[in-house]
C-alpha cells in the first residue's frame, strides 16, 4: 500500500496540540526525562571546539524522529525510553544512510542561517554569547547589544529562514524511518504535504502562540496574587522543558494526519507518496 498524502482541514491544527498533551499526560515523566537527556547531551556535544556546534544542529532530525518513535510507542500502550534515539538507525543501511544524510545537509543549512543571521546583526550574538560564556552579563550589556542596528533585522531574517528550512524537514525523518523513501523523495514530499495542509498547520502556529501566551499570562497573575512574581524566572524552566516535550510528541500527531499513520506506513513496504 503506498503511502496516502492525505487533505487536512484547518481544524485539526489545535487538535494536535491537544493530542500532544493527552498524550504527554500518559508518560509525563518518561517524556520530560526524555527531552532533559537530549538536552544534556546537546549542551556536552556544544563544549567541543569547531565541530560540537555543527553536530548539535545535525542532532535535530533526530530529536524530532526519536520523539515520534517513543510517542508511537506511548501511543500502543509501549515504553519511553532514550534508545528510541537511535533505535531508526538500526534499521537498514539504506534508511540509515539517508538519515544520517538528512542530519548533515540540516545542519550545515542550520548553520548556515546562523553565520547569515549573525553577519546581519553585526556580529551581535557572536558577543552575546561570548560575554554569556564569561559570566560577564548584566541588563544593561543586553539591553546595549539588543538596541544595536541589525539586530532586530538579523532576528527576524534567521527566524524566516529558519521556518523556511523546516517546511522540507517536517516529515523527512519519519518518511525515510517509517515510508522507506530516500533523502530527495523524503524532502519533496515533506514539502508537498506541509503545503497541502498549510490551512492546519497556521492554526497549529496560533494555537501554539496562544497556550504560549495564556500560560504567561496565567502565570504571571498567579504568582503577583501569591506576591512572588519573582518565581517567573523560576517557574520558566519546568514549562520550558513541558512544552518543548509536548512540541515534539505534537510532531507524530501531524505526520499521522498527514500520511495516514505511522504504525500503518510501518506495515507496509516502502512505496511512493499517493497524493
Amino acid at each position: 500500500m503506498s503511502l496516502l498524502l492525505k487533505p487536512v482541514p484547518a481544524s485539526h491544527g489545535p487538535r494536535w496540540i491537544v493530542d500532544a498533551f493527552r498524550l504527554y499526560a500518559r508518560r509525563p515523566l518518561a517524556f520530560t526525562a526524555l527531552f532533559t537527556i537530549f538536552l544534556f547531551a546537546a549542551l556536552l556535544v556544544a563544549l567541543v571546539p569547531l565541530l560540537g556546534g555543527l553536530v548539535q544542529m545535525m542532532s535535530l532530525p533526530m530529536l524530532s524522529l526519536g520523539f515520534m518513535v517513543a510517542s508511537q510507542s506511548a501511543l500502543l500502550d509501549g515504553p519511553v525510553h532514550p534508545r528510541q534515539f537511535i533505535e531508526p538507525l538500526r534499521g537498514d543501511a539504506a534508511r540509515r544512510r539517508s538519515l544520517l544524510t538528512l542530519c548533515a545537509i540540516y545542519g550545515v543549512a542550520a548553520l548556515i542561517i546562523l553565520l547569515v543571521a549573525d553577519a546581519v546583526s553585526g556580529h551581535a550574538w557572536e558577543r552575546l554569547q561570548q560575554l554569556m560564556a564569561k559570566g560577564e552579563m548584566d541588563q544593561v550589556q543586553i539591553d546595549a547589544l539588543l538596541s544595536e542596528p541589525g539586530v532586530g533585522l538579523g532576528l527576524v531574517l534567521g527566524t524566516v529562514l529558519v521556518a523556511l528550512l523546516s517546511v522540507p524537514f517536517w516529515h523527512a525523518p519519519a518518511l525515510v524511518h517509517w515510508g522507506g523513501q530516500g533523502v530527495a523523495q523524503a524532502l519533496f514530499s515533506s514539502t508537498l504535504a506541509v503545503w497541502r495542509c498549510r490551512g492546519a498547520f497556521f492554526t497549529y502556529s496560533l494555537a501554539w502562540v496562544g497556550v504560549m501566551l495564556g500560560f504567561g499570562t496565567l502565570a504571571a497573575l498567579v504568582l503577583a496574587l501569591l506576591g512572588v512574581p519573582q518565581m517567573a524566572g523560576l517557574l520558566g524552566v519546568p514549562a520550558g522543558l513541558v512544552f518543548s516535550a509536548v512540541f515534539y510528541i505534537s510532531l507524530l500527531f501531524t505526520f499521522n494526519d498527514s500520511f495516514g499513520g505511522a504504525a500503518a506506513a510501518a506495515a507496509e513496504p516502502p512505496a511512493n507518496i499517493r497524493p
